[in-house]
């Protein structure tokens, strides 16, 4: 399903996650997908996909770790970068990216939100320093926001907390399948902080 969000600013943010979404496939294969700035990945998505991606929109790409993504290596996949508890810089965004899922049962990239929580405090100096978080990256969404009563998809507490702090103005993430009629369906505003579940893909003007 195409998805487009848009607001009146000026950089192009493609972002995907949990599944490979044929429509958007097809318009990178067709170049019809208009330019792309950056690509923002939340997760549980072969590596060799976003490689594909990278290469052929020829944009930088930015990812977090969902808690299905067991073969990413330092070099797969090639040409991204891991953002996984780091906050960065894209031209004027300020990026920070927190990978993984809520604690379920003891596999790659799960977390207790006691530990979600300890990661985020040791960001403290790049929260200083850079004084405002644009853009929050994540897998798993903020508790009760988006997400599920099973183990495995409840959202973090330690998530709500930061967006209360930081007031982020965009918290993206995946991990809750569901299909989505409007864009609108995906969005759901928190202070000013705008959560968006980008299951599949959407496209963000920022």
């Amino acid at each position: 399903m195409k998805t487009q969000l848009t607001t009146p600013h000026n950089l192009r943010v493609l972002t995907v996650s949990d599944y490979e979404d044929n429509a958007l496939t097809q318009r990178v294969e067709a170049k019809n997908l208009g330019p792309v700035d950056l690509i923002v990945s939340c997760g549980d998505l072969a590596p060799e996909y976003l490689s594909f991606l990278r290469d052929r929109l020829d944009t930088p790409l930015f990812y977090v770790k969902g808690n299905h993504d067991i073969r990413y290596t330092l070099s797969n996949p090639m040409g991204c970068e891991n953002i996984h508890a780091r906050l960065v810089r894209f031209k004027t965004l300020h990026i920070l990216g927190l990978e993984g899922s809520i604690w379920y049962n003891g596999g790659v990239n799960q977390y207790t939100d006691k530990e979600m929580e300890k990661i985020i405090f040791s960001l403290w100096f790049s929260f200083w320093r850079k004084k405002v978080v644009h853009m929050v990256v994540t897998h798993a969404p903020p508790r009760h926001i988006h997400d599920a009563e099973d183990r495995c998809h409840m959202g973090f507490e330690s998530f709500v907390k930061l967006i209360d702090k930081r007031n982020p103005d965009y918290f993206i993430h995946g991990h809750i399948h569901k299909d989505f009629k409007t864009p609108a369906e995906r969005i759901t505003t928190v202070n000013t902080t705008q959560v968006i579940n980008t299951c599949g893909y959407t496209i963000l003007e920022v």
